[in-house]
């Protein structure tokens, strides 16, 4: 099946790109072409092409802002739907804040800060869009996306639209149920406090301080490249077994903060992903703690 030929001829889907490589894509700026990029720009858009894909098996992935992706350096077959800024209003009611699923963290805590609502300051900084938020419950500095979402609007495996109470989404660490159900994040409501304008403002400077003194944030990365592991922390276990500043290829463990792996010049997939199996195996056998990737690691093997 031509899936080129299938998208190339179809306008009802939004931006259609062909062969475009994913390191365009992707904060780790790493990652070979995929067949098909379509970037629609509204909810219909976005259906549609769900729907051509489904209707002629053709395997798809959804990805937002890219901010913990490492794709492969041979790319990704089939489709990738890039649910970005363009599908990403923003609506203020009172304490209530809408946004689509394009709708980056960073932009719609500004929003909170210019309607002085407080509550969405600990993502002030974190990369990554709402729907890629809302499938690993992102947060950071003790607050977290199931603090504050009220509702969430998804489509299904079936087709349908769906909306989903906090409760019903089964938030936990850096889950929910959006990926082990296949569902597709449309939009959300969260509902926040009014607050000071010049507190929340301070409170945000604060963070991206913190965030800034901490986190190699002047490199390519996918973020933090481990999940924490149960009682341990996994910059602290890595820097402990001596892997400060470990290169492979390009791929190196941050000086700065060895929870993260960063791309310090043209770092292919595969140095990443063989530094990470180096990382995992000295810590194993040094502290006998499993390192689990919080990185998604997608495409062609």
């Amino acid at each position: 099946m031509d899936v080129k030929k299938i998208f190339s001829s179809n306008v009802n889907v939004g931006k259609v790109l062909l062969d475009e490589p994913m390191k365009n894509h992707t904060s780790f700026k790493i990652g070979g072409p995929v067949d098909v990029m379509i970037v629609p720009s509204n909810e219909s858009e976005l259906i549609e092409g769900i729907k051509i894909c489904r209707n002629n098996n053709i395997d798809f992935y959804i990805v937002g802002n890219g901010s913990n992706l490492l794709v492969s350096d041979k790319g990704m077959e089939g489709v990738v739907i890039k649910i970005s800024e363009e599908f990403g209003d923003i609506t203020v009611e009172g304490d209530i804040i809408r946004a689509e699923s394009g709708a980056l963290l960073t932009v719609v805590s500004k929003r909170a800060l210019k309607n002085s609502l407080t509550g969405l300051e600990f993502a002030s900084g974190i990369p990554g869009s709402i729907g890629g938020a809302i499938t690993m419950n992102a947060g950071a500095y003790g607050g977290e996306m199931k603090d504050i979402v009220t509702k969430v609007r998804c489509l299904n495996k079936n087709g349908d639209i769906v909306e989903y109470s906090n409760e019903e989404m089964n938030f936990r660490y850096r889950k929910s149920r959006v990926e082990e159900e296949g569902l597709i994040v449309l939009g959300i409501e969260m509902k926040l406090e009014k607050g000071d304008y010049d507190v929340i403002d301070g409170k945000m400077k604060e963070l991206t301080e913190k965030r800034t003194s901490k986190q190699p944030l002047n490199f390519p990365s996918g973020g933090s490249t481990f999940k924490r592991p149960e009682g341990h922390f996994a910059g602290q276990l890595i820097d402990e077994s001596g892997l400060r500043g470990i290169k492979y290829g390009d791929a190196q463990v941050s000086e700065k903060h060895c929870g993260f792996v960063i791309n310090c010049g043209n770092a292919t997939s595969k140095d990443v992903r063989t530094l990470i199996k180096v990382v995992q195996k000295v810590v194993k056998d040094k502290y006998n703690v499993e390192l689990e990737p919080e990185l998604k690691i997608i495409g062609r093997e």
